[in-house]
């Protein structure tokens, strides 16, 4: 199978699909480094099952995805796919049918790969065999990666073998060896443990074996058990149907006396249930009306600080009503300066374009005097010229000549003079040039000038800035100040609140003291002496009931006496937990209350009241009473003592939550107290800011001010400027002019010396030329008179054009001037009307307040009338209370006198009921143990134990002493385990089991000591045949590498070719032999190289991926490494694909692929076929 070509999606930085042809011969690829080059290499080698995500030079294999650049967002997905030429059917049988194979890898970003075959899907492992049939592979040496030339280098010899490995295949021996050494291991170590388990279940098998027949004396004991238990049990059944009969007679004569009194006592009872309804209505009016009377108070208290700082508040607005309107007013000037500067701005812009209209006209007109001077010069110098022609023509040459001299001599002193004329004139301008000294003082002028404007400038801004804070800091004052006076407002409310709470609390507290006041002498009840814990009450009331009216000691009919403590005491039964815990009282009831407990509930006393000894009784929490005797009091019954006893505790708690209540009162008049010192600071520091914000103003207009002026001072100094540099340029004009007069002075006086020699000459030749010596003098004059005009004409031509340049420049700063005022002029503009709109709210917020006084009048006046109205209704509801709570205490004492008599009645019916339920308990009782022990009904026993009903019953006691000697011998016997037998059969079968089991982890031990014994033979002789292939390959491309020399492989540092090193020895031409490690760099990469292709061709494959490995070698080497691959090509028909930078490496290859990166992180291929071009070079 061939390699055709290569297609990559999303994968690293080739993001974009992107096809690689891989075509007969060496392909090149090349590009700048970091472009993707190595990306086409790692792509082949994932497709082709690499596993490692090292490998791909990432993290984890998900790293191999486009992670994305500024440009382009991640992909989630990438695949690879190379397509295979299978045309001469060597692919595995399943696919052996198809010309072309395409083998892909998709992988989804944390999802894994999934492989596909000509689009069916396979595993991983199929795809590795697939290529490792083919020769080829994510690990096959025909894949030289980066830097593998450097590890063969500096590899040990020990490293150095896994190329031999690789080349004899025998890798897959390697990994197959250490699995059979673990399997083996493996084996070893569970038949050891399985010995260890047949000797522990051996001993568990003879356990089992004993207990076995423990287990059967056991059950014959357990029957004869069970026949004993069911007469017994039989018997006793049979007494407690004859006492249910009797006490059930006793408690219908105890029901019918309880109704009679039930009826007198729940006529009683409504009665006072009556009067103890309206007392909380009462209470509540009470209360209500008092809380009415306290809230209109604070209502009224609250209108007054209305109205207080309704004054405040207009106060406050009618001083920013004034700041406002000298703001207002400075806005206003400043906008008339912006207006006014605009104004002359405007007019010298103005007048600067009209000059600028003349100044074209102005330029044409000077111009053309310009030309016409010019003109008349050159006119002029023609006809000097032919003149000077003439003379010489003229039969007077002598004359002519002497006239000529003398023409040329006046000439000469004319120009003299005339250049001392110009010297002087020089001279004095210079005297009288001051105006550098002038302009040197206007741009210090200006400087100063300009540095005044920019301080005045920036202190206009700081002082807008501190405005703005100072307005900033006035707000936030007045902010803190209206948060404090809120602060101070709830301080204020909260603080009424408790005090409200605290009145209160104080009014029932001393209904309760009056409630509970009793007499301080011998008849006082001992009820006043007693406390409960909360919930604990009406236990304590029904526990001693109509007791608690008793005094404690004294003379009365009816007290308590302290006795000391009983000797013999009986104790209270499990489950109930003494009253005296929950209990405070006088020693005088400590007997009492250490006979009675508390249970949870109803139907834990039902089960403690058998129990109970001779006085006890017990209570719950709800009220209920169940006495030793069987007096019984239902949970729920009214209960005087327990009223009172919440009373009391109620009492306590009021007394703590006062006590919290006058704290927390405290503590918030404190906190109002620090919340009006707030509000006082508040206000004192926005009168300061308002001070602060008036300063602020103040210094804004001042530096307003100064900025005008300074602006004035730098608009003058601009005018000087500019009339300065008018009067610069005249005198640079005539300067200019005077230059070039002297100038002309000096070249005629060259000029004239020049022809007054050669008229001397011809003088000597021809005698005297006076006549034409005139002429040409007055030639000469007029010459001279044209070119000064066209001086002239120059000078005044380009003082027009400075003159037109300075007034453009000039325009251009009106422009900038005339922006910066009309924005000033519009931020005026802008805060006048800010201003105008907040002096309108300020109006609108002031006749607000001035209406607000007469509603709060009004308001007060009716809250005091509602107050007064609210006292009344407060006294007359404490009246109608008292008489109430007097009337409920006359019905409480009625009751009293009914529920003693009933409470005798309904202790006899308790007796007889407790007798009836001790019945039915015991009924119960022999139930659930006939139930327990024999699985069915009392009446069922003998029959569940196979007794005949007829047959004669021994007595009780006899069945009794039987059964318990019985127990007593199976008990002796100790724990059995009745399951032995059922366990020692199944133990049996686990021996069996491990048994054969061990003789099969025997085998398999020999048979995987035999497999690694052959693996170990195989890879030896596989090994030492590759290594005679290498060699034999690695001395024929050492030579031809190298042109000479010599080279060869030895295996060192061990007998075993498994553990040897392999060591290189080699002989570049003329130099001796030695290891690897003393060659030069370059000898050493080229040395590696033999070997890496002598690995190769041991085992051919279809492709070899060469990335960079030419990079240490020169040319000469190079042009070497080429030949091997075309004849490497050539000879075994593998396809190359050469990562390269090396330009000679270049141009041996058949065609390149350049990768490049014009867009930051993206890869691209372009390709070039040098093959075809060199053919159509040669067609050409």
């Amino acid at each position: 199978m061939q390699f055709r070509k290569i297609r990559l999606t999303g994968f690293k930085s080739f993001v974009d699909p992107t096809e690689l042809l891989i075509e007969p011969g060496l392909t090149g690829i090349v590009g700048p480094n970091g472009c993707g080059k190595s990306n086409l290499v790692e792509a082949l080698r994932w497709v082709m099952g690499e596993t490692s995500a090292r490998q791909m030079r990432g993290g984890e294999m998900n790293d191999v995805i486009f992670g994305g650049t500024s440009s382009r967002t991640p992909r989630n997905i990438a695949e690879v796919s190379v397509h295979l030429d299978n045309s001469q059917r060597r692919a595995p049988v399943g696919f052996n049918d198809h010309l072309e194979i395409e083998i892909s890898r998709r992988i989804e970003r944390d999802k894994g790969s999934a492989y596909r075959l000509n689009g069916k899907e396979v595993r991983a492992r199929d795809v590795q065999l697939l290529f490792a049939d083919a020769s080829t592979g994510a690990r096959s040496p025909g894949l030289v990666s980066q830097g593998k030339v450097g590890a063969i280098i500096n590899a040990k010899p020990a490293d150095r073998r896994m190329l031999l490995e690789e080349a004899a295949g025998i890798i897959g021996l390697h990994s197959r060896r250490h699995e059979a050494e673990l399997r083996l291991r493996a084996a070893e170590g569970n038949l050891a443990r399985l010995e260890d388990v047949l000797k522990t279940m051996d001993s568990q098998l003879q356990a089992l074996k004993r207990q076995s027949r423990q287990a059967g004396r056991y059950r014959n004991l357990s029957d004869h058990i069970r026949r004993a238990e069911a007469i017994l049990l039989h018997l006793r059944w049979q007494q407690a149907l004859a006492e249910r009969q009797t006490v059930e007679a006793r408690l219908r004569e105890a029901e019918r006396a309880v109704a009679k009194l039930t009826g007198e006592v729940s006529e009683a009872t409504t009665l006072a249930a009556s009067a103890q309804e309206k007392l909380p209505g009462l209470r509540m009016t009470e209360a209500q009306a008092g809380a009415e009377f306290q809230h209109l108070t604070i209502k009224k208290t609250e209108l007054d600080a209305e109205e207080r700082r309704i004054e405040d508040a207009k106060a406050q607005a009618e001083q920013r009503l004034r700041q406002l309107d000298s703001d207002a007013g400075r806005e206003a000037a400043l906008a008339g300066d912006a207006s006014a500067a605009l104004d002359r701005l405007a007019a010298e812009a103005d007048a600067l374009e009209a000059a600028r209209a003349e100044e074209a006209d102005a330029l044409d007109v000077a111009q053309r005097r310009l030309d016409a001077a010019f003109a008349e010069a050159e006119e002029a110098e023609a006809a000097l010229n032919a003149l000077t022609q003439a003379i010489a023509a003229d039969e007077a040459r002598r004359t002519q000549q002497q006239r000529q001299i003398a023409a040329l001599q006046e000439r000469l002193t004319r120009l003299d003079r005339q250049e001392s004329e110009i010297a002087e004139q020089r001279r004095r301008l210079e005297a009288d040039d001051d105006l550098a000294a002038e302009a040197a003082r206007l741009a210090d002028a200006f400087a100063a000038a300009e540095a005044a404007l920019e301080q005045a400038r920036a202190a206009v801004g700081q002082a807008e800035s501190g405005v703005a804070a100072a307005q900033g800091d006035s707000a936030k004052r007045q902010q803190a100040a209206s948060e404090a006076q809120q602060a101070e407002r709830t301080a204020r409310t909260a603080r009424q609140q408790a005090e409200q709470a605290a009145g209160t609390l104080r009014a029932e507290i001393a209904g309760l003291q009056a409630a509970l006041t009793d007499r301080q002498d011998e008849k006082t009840p001992v009820l006043a002496r007693l406390s409960a814990q909360p919930g604990y009450e009406a236990a304590l009331g029904a526990a001693l009931g109509e007791d608690l009216d008793a005094a404690l000691g004294g003379a009365g009919q009816r007290r308590w006496e302290e006795l000391p403590p009983l000797d013999a005491a009986p104790s209270l039964p499990d489950g109930a937990e003494p009253l005296t815990a929950f209990v405070t009282a006088p020693p005088a009831l400590a007997r009492r209350l250490a006979q009675i407990g508390v249970v949870a509930d109803e139907a834990a006393a039902l089960a403690l009241r058998g129990r109970l000894g001779v006085g006890q009784r017990l209570v719950d929490r709800a009220g209920g009473l169940w006495r030793w005797d069987g007096f019984t009091v239902a949970a729920g019954a009214p209960s005087a003592a327990a009223t009172r006893l919440r009373q009391k505790n109620r009492l306590v708690a009021l007394e703590a939550d006062l006590a919290k209540a006058d704290a927390e009162q405290a503590r918030l008049a404190g906190a109002h107290g620090e919340t009006e010192q707030a509000v006082r600071t508040a206000e004192s520091q926005v009168q300061q800011a308002r001070q602060g914000e008036t300063a602020a103003r103040q210094a804004e207009a001042q530096a307003r001010a100064a900025e005008r002026e300074a602006f004035n001072r730098l608009n003058g100094l601009r005018e000087q400027e500019t009339r300065l540099a008018q009067k610069r340029a005249a005198l640079e004009s005539r300067q200019a002019a005077l230059a070039a007069s002297l100038e002309r002075l000096a070249a005629e006086k060259a000029e004239a010396a020049e022809q007054r020699q050669i008229a001397d000459a011809a003088l000597a030749e021809i005698g005297d030329l006076g006549e034409r010596r005139q002429q040409a003098d007055a030639g000469r004059a007029v010459l001279a008179e044209k070119r000064t005009e066209v001086v002239e004409a120059r000078s005044r031509h380009d003082t027009l054009k400075r003159e037109a340049e300075s007034r453009r420049q000039r325009l251009a700063a009106i422009a900038d001037e005339r922006r910066s005022w009309d924005g000033r002029a519009k931020g005026a503009a802008q805060r006048i009307s800010e201003i105008e709109a907040r002096l309108a709210e300020e109006r609108t917020a002031i006749a607000g307040y001035e209406k607000r006084p007469a509603e709060i009048a009004e308001q007060r006046a009716v809250l005091v009338a509602g107050i007064a109205d609210a006292d009344r209704r407060r006294k007359a509801a404490a009246v109608a209370l008292a008489e109430s709570e007097s009337a409920a205490a006359e019905a409480q004492r009625l009751l009293k006198a009914l529920e003693v008599s009933l409470g005798e009645a309904r202790e006899d019916r308790v007796r007889a009921e407790a007798a009836v339920e001790q019945a039915a308990q015991a009924r119960q009782v022999l139930t659930d143990r006939v139930r327990e022990r024999l699985d069915c009904r009392p009446d069922q026993a003998l029959a569940a134990a196979a007794i005949d009903p007829e047959e004669a019953l021994p007595e009780e006691s006899e069945v009794e002493q039987r059964l318990e000697r019985l127990i007593r011998e199976r008990d002796g016997m100790g724990p059995v385990n009745l399951r032995a037998e059922q366990e020692a059969g199944e133990v049996e079968t686990q021996v069996e089991t491990l048994q054969q089991e061990r003789t099969d982890l025997t085998q398999a031990i020999a048979r995987l000591r035999q497999g690694i014994g052959a693996l170990n033979r195989e890879g030896r002789e596989r090994l030492l045949a590759s290594f005679s292939k290498v060699n034999s390959y690695f001395e024929e491309l050492f030579v031809r590498l190298f042109g000479g020399g010599r080279a060869y492989l030895e295996l060192v540092e061990s007998d075993d070719p498994l553990e040897a090193g392999l060591q290189i020895m080699a002989s570049p031409p003329g130099k001796k032999l030695q290891a690897l490690s003393l060659l030069s760099g370059g000898e050493q990469a080229l040395t590696a190289l033999a070997l890496i292709f002598a690995v190769f061709l041991t085992n051919p494959s279809p492709i070899c991926v060469l990335d960079e490995v030419d990079a240490p070698l020169d040319d000469s080497n190079v042009d070497r490494f080429c030949q091997l691959l075309d004849h490497i090509a050539a000879e075994t028909g593998t396809r190359f694909l050469v990562v390269t930078h090396h330009r000679l490496t270049m141009t041996r290859m058949d065609r390149l692929f350049g990768v490049t990166m014009a867009e930051r992180g993206i890869s691209q291929l372009v390709s070039v076929d040098l093959s075809g071009a060199e053919k159509l070079r040669a067609i050409a």
